[in-house]
């Protein structure tokens, strides 16, 4: 009997044995994120709050991102049976197990024993930069007319908030684990103010929005844009449900976002979820929030974070 053949021969026993040791493999367990601005607590819109937990199941999600969820995460939990941590007004909650939590985040064990970091995110709304540019009253923000004025405008409002989550993220000691990040970031995306968007009409200039571009040097991918890229064909507008696309106060636009970051994440399939089947491909109705919600299917690969042989938790 060979070497090879003997080894093989004693891990089988042992597995035998002890049939729950987890070993180190290339396996790859999926995952669905969520996020989901729930306007003020999930039911300013009338609706109990089991609509809200109602978006979330039908959307099959694993983990969310909340904001604006206040009081109501511990509630929306319960209802839920899940784990939750809350920041502020925003929560994450997630039917895995929650093994850290961090300033803005947390780190997730799932079943399969994969980890990811999930961090959310509810940025400053105002100055809102698309409705300073188109003439829209908002508060007292003064109206503005150039790409450089929408830069330096959103950059003063939310340029360091990003920093700060980006920071965070930087520090995190096991750079293997993947990195999600869910949020409304109340500024739209680079990748959709483009100038083709501009001379369409769509929007009213090309504006390489600071936030979007601050992530994506950050080695951050935006879900939505990874499987559709034409900003033309696919808008994935999440803003908003409660007005009509033609309202001269208000503009419509993508401001809710999922972006991953790691070599071993495998992106599927991202959905909106909304009011309607022109808006949204998952549909709760009615819909108990003015922003949509976007979920992204996802798959984690590579090795478990550890190796449990007989009994001992081996790193």
């Amino acid at each position: 009997m060979t070497s090879a053949v003997r080894i093989l021969g004693v891990l089988s026993l042992l597995v035998w044995l002890n049939p729950q040791m987890a070993w180190a493999r290339s396996e790859s367990a999926n995952l669905r994120v969520m996020t989901f601005n729930t306007l003020y607590g999930g039911t300013k819109r009338g609706q109990p709050l089991a609509q809200t937990a109602q978006v979330i199941l039908k959307a099959q999600a694993d983990v969310v991102g909340l904001q604006e969820v206040g009081d109501n995460a511990e509630k929306l939990a319960e209802l839920l049976g899940w784990h939750f941590v809350r920041h502020d007004w925003s929560a994450i909650l997630t039917r895995y197990e929650i093994v850290e939590a961090l300033t803005d985040g947390v780190r997730v064990r799932l079943d399969s024993g994969h980890e990811v970091y999930v961090f959310n995110v509810h940025l400053r709304p105002y100055p809102y930069q698309p409705y300073q540019l188109l003439g829209i009253p908002y508060k007292d923000a003064p109206f503005i007319q150039t790409e450089a004025d929408a830069i330096a405008g959103a950059e003063e409002a939310r340029g360091q908030q990003v920093a700060n989550l980006l920071a965070q993220i930087a520090t995190l000691p096991d750079a293997d684990v993947p990195v999600l990040v869910t949020g409304d970031f109340n500024e739209p995306s680079h990748l959709d103010w483009t100038a083709v968007a501009a001379r369409s009409g769509r929007h009213p200039i090309k504006v390489a929005y600071p936030s979007s571009r601050a992530m994506a040097a950050a080695g951050f991918t935006d879900a939505w844009r990874a499987l559709f890229p034409d900003e033309m064909e696919k808008p994935g507008f999440t803003w908003t449900p409660v007005s009509k696309p033609d309202d001269p106060e208000e503009h419509h636009d993508r401001i809710d976002f999922i972006y991953f970051r790691g070599g071993q994440v495998d992106l599927h399939e991202v959905k909106i979820v909304g009011e309607n089947q022109e808006n949204a491909d998952i549909v709760v109705s009615p819909y108990p929030s003015d922003h949509r919600a976007v979920v992204a299917s996802l798959s984690l690969r590579g090795p478990l974070p550890s190796v449990e042989v007989a009994g001992e938790d081996r790193k």
